[in-house]
């Protein structure tokens, strides 16, 4: 890009209120479907910076669109501001010390990943205003990706029919362009129904519910060895079926998580997690329903994005940690052990070195880490749009993800350094796109080419909505 300098210091010119933004949300975690404060705090925000604001996408409350820009080609750039439930944590304390109230926190970053992305959408409206440049630039705010999918949803409704590329990013341990591997995934709700009988009394009349949730369970552990490597599977208990051991449970509903590296492989595991549902509720003489909650798809790369990404971050180097942060880093790594350490190198692609705290960095293109088991709705944003992803450094390397720790360090100096060198990243990214006439041509080129075998199927089911009131249950 020709004018890196120019569009790091719009960023930099508004990066306080940004991280103040980050703050804000980290301290009002909310999770799937529940971010109403959130999303406010962002819509605030885009008004503020006067967007032209669209809100619930989707028929989604918590999901809004900014647009700033006329003509051109239109820029997405996603975020998220979805906590977790479990993960409460005083920030800036290295030890385990929730905080009193939902017990939610933001072990996942999504604080930083939504003010980051904001942050980045501000600094390109604001280089397409001082230069005259024909483009638009449209942060999506998006909630709901630990679980529920929203940005499936979105994609389904057309809410990025008319983008052209899109630009994300997550926090991480390490600088660089993230590697697009992902598991897809869909969450099922199955509902097994029997009969209920006094448990001492007349035990024969009864049909147990939670016998047969239980059975299935067994079932899917036996399965386990029979799936391929690449596989995940997962569940949860929502209903045990009452507290009363002396009443046969009548009713009980167990949620599973299965996950395949692609879309293919998942139907072909799901179809024998069904089978497994079935099978207990004929051994156990009861009958079950099944109710998809949410899917997402596994990631699409773009190869022309992610090496203009490379080119960004390499021009910009890795964050300017201070003496201060890297003691407090040193702090939280006495919380993990020392495969939480290795584990975080080798995702990464490199040598263990258990002296080095944080970020010193930039990861380079060609270094490819151990494959990602985990699952983002990105995907089924990839699918549709050219997508490239950024990883930023934001916490100690080790620190697990979902974790107290990351809770901990969300709101640290280390984190705003590490989310405003990503914005600066993804807004380089996305002037690039706009500079030469040649890059998104070649992005969408590579990406049919990649969808031409495999053409984009939503793996959600068309009656299935967004699951707004998932939450609920958890």
């Amino acid at each position: 890009m020709r004018n890196s300098e120019e569009i790091w210091d719009l960023v930099d010119s508004k990066k306080a209120a940004f991280e103040a933004l980050a703050d804000r949300v980290w301290g009002m975690p909310e999770i799937a479907y529940t971010e109403n404060r959130s999303c406010q705090e962002h819509t605030r925000m885009l008004e503020e910076e006067g967007f032209r604001v669209t809100s619930n996408v989707a028929g989604i409350p918590t999901a809004v669109m900014g647009e700033a820009g006329e003509g051109g080609p239109v820029i997405a750039i996603l975020g998220e501001y979805d906590a977790l439930p479990g993960l409460s944590q005083e920030a800036g304390v290295a030890e385990y010390k929730p905080i009193p109230g939902t017990g939610h926190g933001h072990g996942c970053g999504h604080n930083l990943l939504g003010s980051a992305a904001l942050l980045a959408a501000t600094a390109v409206k604001d280089y397409l205003q001082a230069n005259g440049i024909a483009g638009r630039v449209r942060y999506y705010g998006c909630p709901a990706e630990e679980g529920g999918a929203a940005k499936g949803f979105m994609v389904r409704a057309g809410a990025f029919d008319d983008v052209d590329i899109a630009i994300s990013w997550h926090p991480a341990a390490f600088s660089g362009v993230r590697d697009a591997k992902s598991l897809a995934n869909t969450r099922i709700d199955f509902t097994f129904s029997g009969r209920a009988s006094h448990a001492a009394a007349s035990p024969e009349l009864g049909r147990s519910a939670l016998d047969a949730v239980e059975l299935m369970n067994v079932g899917a552990n036996y399965m386990r060895e029979h799936m391929p490597s690449t596989a995940r599977l997962h569940y949860a208990l929502l209903d045990a079926g009452g507290i009363a051991p002396n009443v046969v449970q009548s009713k009980a509903t167990v949620r599973y998580l299965v996950r395949g590296k692609d879309l293919t492989d998942l139907n072909a595991l799901v179809k024998r997690v069904r089978k497994i549902a079935e099978g207990a509720a004929l051994m156990t003489e009861t009958t079950v329903t099944a109710k998809v909650v949410s899917a997402v798809s596994n990631l699409v790369g773009n190869e022309p994005l992610e090496r203009v990404m490379h080119d960004n971050f390499m021009r910009l180097g890795p964050p300017d940690f201070d003496e201060a942060d890297k003691a407090f880093a040193r702090e939280i790594r006495k919380t993990m052990t020392a495969d939480d350490i290795a584990a975080a190198f080798r995702s990464a692609g490199l040598p263990v070195d258990r002296d080095l705290a944080l970020c010193d960095r930039i990861i380079p293109f060609e270094i490819k880490g151990e494959r990602m088991f985990g699952s983002t709705d990105v995907g089924d944003v990839s699918w549709v749009v050219p997508t490239v992803q950024a990883e930023g450094a934001t916490y100690a390397i080790g620190t697990p993800g979902h974790s107290w720790q990351l809770t901990a360090q969300g709101k640290m100096p280390a984190a705003h350094k590490g989310m405003v060198h990503t914005a600066k990243v993804m807004a380089g990214t996305a002037i690039d796109a706009l500079l030469d006439e040649t890059l998104i041509p070649r992005a969408k080129a590579e990406h049919a080419a990649r969808l031409k075998e495999t053409p984009y199927v939503s793996p959600l089911p068309a009656d299935v909505d967004p699951p707004i009131e998932m939450s609920k249950v958890a």
